[in-house]
């Protein structure tokens, strides 16, 4: 046995440690600054946000279903994390990740992996553009080194706020962001392996504390200084009353955690070529958020920007995300007290960036473009994260993109009243444009194409009624171009099948597909309708339905309609003639 697990670590160590290790530590530099500016912007000390690093970063990597995903606190959580410490305090934040940790693991129990893949594109770019935007302007505060300033959990209380303090602007805070976001930018041309944020933090960091001392305000003189020791487990008080106040809070991050995550590992399969298991990630992601609070961590999520880097650096396996954690570990035990000297100055351009390279502006713009109902929906959702909070945002969202939805898959269905067509006689089903001087009247045939539910039950009843405009004898209706029918569409059918025969008509049914007919057996219609009247191609239909007519009327008949009319034979319809 001992033999068996030295063979294959002995064969990871010599083949893939040192690309691993070389991934880790540069995940691990960029990770530490972030950690600490996404915890300090969510309104918590920036510790919380290193403790959130170490520990969601390796509990996600083992048990998670993407092998180069990073988790860690991301500024999508930023707004949602800083409205709950706003208005319920840390403490409850920390029950509020674990709740949505549970959620995860349930929602990855549950196989709703893909599902979440199917949320529409204009919500996702609607609510990060607003979130981007409430980030980048919760930062001009630092920045401007302005002080009475006060978090808020909406966007203009914030901006009034800002506005009003606008005096209290600090030159030195000014000269430190600039220097800063500066340094952030050049140095990806000049530097290109090292991290611009930590170029930025280290050169500033100097520049306050050798130039201008004490002029600025930094993490020591804001939060105290980090403590340069290990989390201390402790488990958050629960009751009913705060599970109730924390529900929705929770099932928000739940929802944003699941999107971030999924979409960061789609992202890490086109970099390399594998497949990410999607339900496996959601419950990776959740135990992660349900041991992080434990020990002082805020929510995380599956980083897209850290896990593209890992993959960049030339990560092999998980253990270089561990390997990331274990170095942010090993830096908060020996610089912690040296990084009490950051000016919270040079901390916003960081922000800023990240909400300006996550707004996916170039997106939202070609949406706009459109001038459709999804522009609708991005724009309601922006505004709503922007001026209301994101758990209003998703969910109107999401209502919005379902009734369009629902809109067009209604449109989406065609009922129209066919016979042969005259042009190419008797030799298929077609649409007529005229059919009052080309009819059959006794048999009127029906094609109904597209999905029958809910949406276009009503549309679909309709259609038929008003256009049976004398009694014919028959009524076929061809369904072999509906893939789907709910328990509405069903029931529609059954009140035309049911008015039909209460008329004297006879309903024949051709092509019904495998789920439609299962819905039919399964409620009885089938039985209502005759099992002796369902068949396979329109021409089986017809040539019954020929069969069943007034003879006597059929001599009478000057159109023809059919090649059947008078021989019984019967007729080949286009759609049922073999590719």
């Amino acid at each position: 046995m001992l033999r068996t697990l030295k063979v294959p670590l002995k064969r990871y160590c010599s083949r893939h440690f040192q690309k691993d290790l070389m991934s880790g530590l540069t995940v691990g530099v960029i990770s530490l600054p972030l950690a600490m500016a996404f915890a300090i912007a969510a309104g918590v000390k920036p510790e919380y946000g290193i403790y959130t690093t170490i520990i969601a970063a390796v509990l996600a990597s083992l048990f998670g279903g993407s092998r180069y995903q990073v988790t860690g606190p991301t500024g999508a959580f930023i707004p949602i994390l800083l409205s709950i410490v706003l208005i319920h305090g840390y403490e409850n934040l920390l029950l509020a990740g674990l709740l949505a940790g549970v959620i995860l693991v349930v929602m990855g129990l549950l196989k709703m992996g893909t599902l979440i893949k199917f949320i529409p594109r204009p919500v996702t770019i609607g609510f990060t553009a607003g979130i981007a935007i409430n980030i980048f302007t919760g930062q001009i505060a630092n920045f401007l080194g302005l002080t009475e300033v006060h978090g808020h959990e909406g966007f203009v209380d914030s901006m009034r706020d800002i506005l009003i303090h606008l005096d209290t602007i600090n030159p030195y805070s000014v000269l430190t962001a600039v220097v800063c976001l500066a340094l952030i930018l050049l140095t990806p041309r000049f530097l290109p392996k090292i991290p611009g944020s930590l170029v930025g933090l280290l050169a500033t960091t100097a520049l306050a504390t050798l130039v201008y001392p004490g002029q600025v305000a930094t993490i020591s003189t804001t939060f105290g200084g980090i403590p340069g020791t290990l989390p201390q487990f402790s488990f958050p008080v629960i009751t009913i009353d705060k599970l109730e106040q924390l529900a929705r809070p929770a099932f928000t991050i739940a929802m944003l955690g699941a999107i971030e995550s999924l979409l960061s590992a789609v992202v890490a399969d086109g970099m390399t070529g594998t497949r990410h298991n999607s339900n496996r990630e959601l419950i990776g992601q959740g135990i992660a958020n349900i041991v992080t609070p434990l020990f002082g961590g805020i929510p995380a999520t599956g980083a897209i920007a850290r896990t593209a880097t890992n993959i960049k650096s030339g990560a092999v396996t998980r253990y270089s995300v561990i390997l990331s954690a274990l170095f942010v570990l090993a830096t908060l035990l020996v610089l912690a007290p040296y990084a009490g000297a950051i000016p919270l100055a040079s901390m916003a351009p960081v922000l800023m960036l990240v909400a300006y390279n996550m707004s996916e502006h170039h997106a939202f713009i070609a949406i706009l473009k459109t001038r459709s109902n999804s522009a609708s929906v991005l724009v309601v959702t922006f505004l709503l994260t922007v001026l209301a909070n994101l758990t209003v945002a998703v969910e109107v969202g999401l209502l919005l993109a379902m009734v369009i939805f629902v809109k067009r898959m209604s449109e989406i269905l065609v009922v129209t009243k066919v016979l042969p067509n005259p042009e190419n006689h008797l030799t298929k089903v077609a649409a007529q444009d005229r059919m009052d001087t080309h009819d059959c009247p006794q048999i009127s045939i029906f094609s109904i194409e597209g999905p029958l539910f809910f949406g276009a039950a009503q549309m679909f009843s309709q259609s038929i009624m008003d256009t049976i405009q004398y009694s014919p004898k028959i009524v076929v209706l061809r369904l072999s171009k509906v893939p789907f029918m709910d328990l509405t569409g069903e029931d529609h059918l059954r009140t035309i099948v049911n008015s039909l025969q209460k008329r004297g008509m006879m309903v024949l049914i051709s092509g019904l597909n495998e789920q439609p007919e299962k819905i039919l057996n399964m409620t009885g219609l089938a039985e209502t309708i005759g099992k002796d009247r369902f068949f396979e191609h329109t021409e089986h239909a017809i040539a019954y339905a020929l069969e069943h007519v007034n003879k006597d009327s059929c001599l009478r008949c000057r159109e023809r309609i059919f090649e059947g009319c008078i021989s019984k034979s019967a007729v080949v319809t286009a759609d049922d003639v073999p590719a």
